[in-house]
């Protein structure tokens, strides 16, 4: 069972400090850092794993350092955005004592997550070769950029991904630039992929006692992430370009100004474009032998805009919103981050939870709010444990203290 209580802002928060998670009795060791990584170890930190982040002296992880924006003692959002429920120890890894406690670690966890460039590990003394040797049952997930072959050397950034991965090709105004998403993410994508196959390797560990590499890179995530774009070269040979907002199967499946702001419909079905047409006052749109079918309207779709165009010009998004949800067609406004917060509010999604302040070292800890977890478990739900560490907030209680939490 959880605390529930009401953030000042009237967001219902629930902090779970009781019952079991999914992952309880898992220990990973992650060495990673920025996104990709940390986003895969905060995730089953959620579902219940005690997740030890290893962190260099000094600076911690690099996203630390990445602000503004910062909460109200300076700390980066986006370190925060990725590090719930975690503890920190700070290991130089440059000498070989720390190395030493780094093995030991290692040899007393589930699972160790690396994004380090490929190689590093292993003049570590870290690689999966040596610690499988010591510790069979471990399951190692090594994060690249771009594998450990000939991409080896090629850093890892998720812009550069979405570049050279074909992601920005495809993304922008036709008339325009490439343009990348507005958020990194491949990152995340791969982050989600590593969280999948570790667990597949827990699963595989918990039947046969044996632990396995787990491999996974940002240029393959997001090669699988194209899917109906990249099954359209792989199958046919097409290789798409950029529509905007357009769709290259559906019509009308895209956005459209209004009285005030942007609407999006996403017009799958022809009952839906039937029930789009009556909505907008003009039910032989969907007699007119441009837009009888799917096929039709896609091979005749700047004739269907400019027609929309001029119907949805008379009221604002909002109102079209109303109307066409009710008539059960999918629209709805091109919202900014605090609407679609407020959107999942009034849906009664959690949205964003707040962990209360934690000891640190003496120190009266900070209250974190974070987004809430994205899966919901009916037995084993998600909990709120620890807001995002100090750096180094749990060196001597992981070294010298109780093992797990």
């Amino acid at each position: 069972m959880g605390t529930q209580y009401n953030a000042p802002d009237g967001w219902a928060s629930v902090v779970d400090g009781a019952g079991r998670g999914a992952l309880e009795g898992v220990r990973i060791a992650d060495f990673s850092r920025v996104l990709a990584g940390p986003y895969a170890t905060m995730l089953l930190a959620d579902l219940g794993a005690d997740v030890v982040k290893v962190e260099r002296p000094g600076t911690g992880d690099d996203t630390r350092a990445w602000h503004p924006p910062a909460d109200h003692d300076g700390t980066s959002t986006y370190f925060l955005s990725v590090n719930r429920n975690k503890r920190s120890v700070v290991l130089d890894l440059t000498t070989e004592a720390d190395r030493e406690q780094a093995r030991a670690l290692a040899a007393e966890s589930d699972v160790l997550v690396e994004n380090f460039r490929p190689g590093t590990m292993e003049r570590l003394g870290l690689g999966h070769q040596e610690l499988r040797a010591r510790h069979p049952e471990l399951v190692y997930c090594s994060i690249s950029g771009f594998g450990g072959g000939a991409g080896a050397a090629i850093p890892g950034y998720d812009l550069l991904v979405q570049a050279v991965g074909g992601l920005m090709s495809v993304t922008g105004d036709v008339r325009g630039e490439p343009v990348k998403a507005g958020v990194a993410l491949v990152d995340v994508i791969t982050g989600l992929h590593a969280s999948l196959g570790i667990l597949a390797a827990l699963r595989h560990r918990d039947a046969t006692g044996e632990g396995q590499l787990v491999e996974v890179n940002l240029l393959g995530s997001l090669l699988s992430a194209m899917v109906n774009q990249a099954s359209a070269f792989a199958v046919a040979g097409v290789v798409p370009g950029r529509m905007g907002n357009a769709h290259p199967s559906i019509a009308p499946y895209e956005t459209f100004p209004t009285a005030d702001r942007p609407l999006a419909l996403a017009v799958g079905t022809d009952r839906q474009f039937a029930a789009l047409a009556e909505a907008v006052g003009d039910p032989g749109l969907a007699l007119d032998d441009r837009f009888r079918t799917n096929a039709d309207r896609v091979a005749h779709r700047p004739e269907l805009r400019d027609l929309l165009v001029e119907r949805l010009s008379a009221a604002g998004a909002d109102h079209w919103s109303a109307v066409l949800l009710a008539a059960g067609v999918p629209a709805g406004p091109v919202n900014t981050l605090d609407d679609a917060f407020a959107f999942a509010r009034k849906l009664g999604l959690p949205g964003i939870v707040d962990i209360p302040a934690a000891p640190a070292d003496g120190e009266a800890g900070r209250p974190s709010r974070q987004v809430a977890h994205p899966i919901a478990l009916s037995g084993t739900p998600a909990r709120y444990r620890l807001p995002p560490p100090r750096l180094g907030q749990h060196t001597a209680e992981i070294l010298h203290g109780p093992q797990l939490i």
